[in-house]
C-alpha cells in the first residue's frame, strides 16, 4: 500500500537529486533535500485539509490529482509561479523574467522581495477565510470545546468571516503594511496590501461559491445516479454512470489546484531565504509537492480522517496559523522552522487527541459489553 501509493513519490525524489547533483553538485544536492523537506513541513496541514476533498472523489480523479495535479503543482506553482510574480511586479515580459532568474538570481530575489506583500496579503486573506469558516460552521465533532462551541454560534451571523477578515485586512494594512519590508528598506505599502487581500477575499468567495455549488450537485447527481441504477435493476437493463458527476468533480480538482496554489505561497517565499536558484528550488519544492499529494491519497485510502476525527481540527488551525504569519510577514522576518513547527506540532496535538478519544470510546464499549455478559450471566442463573 505504501510504495503503491508513495511509489511516484520515491522515483521523483531520485531523478530530483541525481539532477540536482548534475547541475549544482553536491551543495546542489544539500539545498534539493532541505527545500523537499521544507515543502513537506508546510505543507502537511495541506494534505490534510485536501484529504478532506479528495475522498468525495472515485478513484479515477485521484489518480488525476497525483498525475495531471502534481504537473500543476510543480511546474505550475513551484516554476512558473515565482517568475510570473516577477514578470507582473516589475512588468516584465515572461522572457526577461526567466532570463533575469537565470542569469540574475540576486536582482531577482529583491524583486520577489519587493512583491512578497502582495503575495502575502492575497494568500493571508484566502487561507484566513478558510479557518473562519470552518470554526464558525456547527459540527458534531468538536475538538476544542470550549472555543468550538461559542464561535459556532456566532458562525449563524450572515457574512460573519467576510467581515472579520476585512477588518483583520484593514487593521494589517495600517500596521504592517505602512512599514513593509522591501530591499530598499521599509516603504508604505498599505494600498498594495488592501488590493491583494480583497483579491484574495473575492477568489475565495469565487472558487468556495463555485466548489460548493458543484459538491452539491455531485451529490444530487448521486442519489439520482442510484435512483436510476435501482430502476435499471429492476428492468434489467444496464445503464452508464452520470456524466454530471465527472463535471462535478472536475469543479472539485480545480479547487484543489487553488487550494494548493494558496499552501504553496510561503513554501515559495520561504525558499529564497536558503537559495535564489529557480532550478534548485523547483526541484525541491517540485519533490515535496509530490509527497504531500501522495499523503493526500494515502490518507483518504486508508480512512485516517475518519479514524482520527481531530486531524481535520488541527489542520484547520494550523492554517490559521500560517495566514496569521503571512500577514505578519509583511513587516517582520518569521524564520520557516518556525512557521512549519506550529502547523506541525497543532496536527500533532489533534492527532494526540483523537488517540485519546479512540482509547476513551473503546474503554466505554468494553466496560458496556462487560455490563451486557454480567446481566446475561445473572438471567441465566
Amino acid at each position: 500500500m505504501v510504495l503503491k501509493t508513495f511509489g511516484w513519490s520515491f522515483a521523483v525524489t531520485a531523478i530530483g537529486l541525481v539532477a540536482a547533483v548534475l547541475y549544482g553538485g553536491w551543495t546542489g544536492f544539500g539545498i534539493v533535500a532541505i527545500l523537499s523537506i521544507l515543502e513537506i513541513s508546510l505543507s502537511f496541514d495541506n494534505a490534510v485539509v485536501n484529504a478532506g476533498i479528495l475522498k468525495k472523489m472515485n478513484a479515477f480523479w485521484q489518480k488525476i490529482f497525483l498525475t495531471i495535479g502534481v504537473i500543476i503543482a510543480v511546474f505550475g506553482m513551484r516554476l512558473v509561479f515565482p517568475v510570473a510574480i516577477v514578470s507582473i511586479s516589475a512588468k516584465l515580459n515572461p522572457i526577461d523574467a526567466v532570463n533575469l532568474a537565470l542569469n540574475e538570481k540576486e536582482h531577482y530575489k529583491e524583486l520577489v522581495t519587493d512583491a512578497h506583500a502582495s503575495i502575502a496579503a492575497f494568500g493571508g486573506m484566502f487561507l484566513l477565510m478558510i479557518f473562519l469558516d470552518f470554526i464558525f460552521e456547527e459540527r458534531d465533532i468538536q475538538w476544542l470545546k470550549w472555543l468550538e462551541r461559542p464561535l459556532a454560534k456566532l458562525g449563524k451571523v450572515d457574512m460573519l468571516s467576510a467581515c472579520i477578515a476585512l477588518l483583520v485586512l484593514a487593521i494589517t494594512s495600517m500596521t504592517f503594511a505602512v512599514n513593509a519590508h522591501t530591499h530598499t528598506g521599509h516603504v508604505d505599502k498599505a494600498q498594495t496590501v488592501l488590493i491583494s487581500g480583497v483579491f484574495g477575499l473575492v477568489t475565495y468567495m469565487i472558487v468556495g461559491g463555485l466548489s460548493g455549488y458543484f459538491e452539491n450537485k455531485l451529490e444530487e447527481d448521486e442519489e439520482r445516479e442510484h435512483e436510476e441504477e435501482e430502476e435499471a435493476k429492476k428492468a434489467g437493463k444496464p445503464r452508464s454512470a452520470v456524466a454530471m458527476a465527472g463535471k462535478a468533480a472536475f469543479f472539485m480538482f480545480l479547487y484543489l489546484e487553488v487550494l494548493d496554489a494558496s499552501f504553496s505561497f510561503d513554501g515559495v517565499i520561504g525558499a529564497f531565504a536558503i537559495t535564489n536558484d529557480i532550478v534548485l528550488m523547483a526541484l525541491g519544492l517540485g519533490i515535496g509537492a509530490m509527497y504531500v499529494r501522495s499523503l493526500t491519497v494515502y490518507l483518504v485510502r486508508q480512512g485516517t480522517l475518519d479514524d482520527y476525527v481531530y486531524l481535520e481540527h488541527g489542520a484547520h488551525y494550523a492554517i490559521g496559523a500560517l495566514a496569521v504569519i503571512l500577514l505578519v510577514t509583511i513587516q517582520y522576518e518569521i524564520h520557516e522552522v518556525i512557521t512549519g513547527s506550529v502547523g506541525v506540532l497543532l496536527i500533532a496535538w489533534s492527532f494526540w487527541s483523537s488517540v485519546r478519544r479512540n482509547k476513551a470510546l473503546a474503554a466505554a464499549e468494553g466496560k458496556a459489553d462487560a455490563s451486557d455478559e454480567k446481566a446475561e450471566v445473572s438471567s441465566g442463573v
